[in-house]
């Protein structure tokens, strides 16, 4: 809906932010949810969002970048949580795993290490964060690493956008 200065909904709201603005806010809102649930379980996908965003001149490109990567790695960090809180539901009959799948997880990455976390940046990672949790890795070591995979991510995403012409990224 355009924006219209004699609307009287939200008046507050938009005297305190131009239209602009928040049209800015609401994109760099979307891009942050879509990257946080891309980091979870759910089926999310950021990369378009991302490549949206990247679309609008009056957003910069590093605000972009650090919305995306603070979302994704925020992600992760609830994954990290609920690998965290697993070993107390890991006996209830809703829990998505059974013990035997607990134990091949944390074997997997008692043999790979923390170092796996590096991954976690592919779609197909995302259980490896919830392994951690579960592993009890210490949160600050798994910060880094998810932080460096995820800015990884996005800065190859918005590298390659720019490259091949896809939106207005550089």
């Amino acid at each position: 809906m355009p924006y219209n200065p004699h609307d009287r909904t939200h008046t507050l709201l938009r005297a305190a932010l131009p239209a602009p603005i928040m049209t800015e806010f609401g994109m760099l809102l979307g891009l942050f949810v879509a990257a946080f649930g891309a980091a979870t379980i759910l089926p999310f996908q950021s990369e378009v969002v991302l490549v949206a965003v990247l679309g609008v001149p009056s957003i910069p490109v590093w605000l972009t970048f650090l919305v995306a990567t603070a979302g994704n790695t925020l992600g992760s960090v609830a994954n990290y949580a609920l690998g965290r809180a697993a070993e107390r539901f890991k006996d209830r009959r809703w829990f998505p795993a059974s013990q035997a799948q607990l134990e091949g997880a944390q074997r997997w990455f008692e043999r790979w290490g923390i170092w796996t976390l590096l991954l976690s940046w592919a779609p197909f990672a995302d259980p490896i964060t919830v392994v951690a949790g579960v592993m009890r890795t210490p949160f600050w070591t798994f910060l880094a690493l998810v932080l460096i995979a995820k800015a990884g991510r996005y800065a190859a995403v918005i590298w390659l956008c720019d490259q091949v012409s896809w939106c207005g990224a550089a």
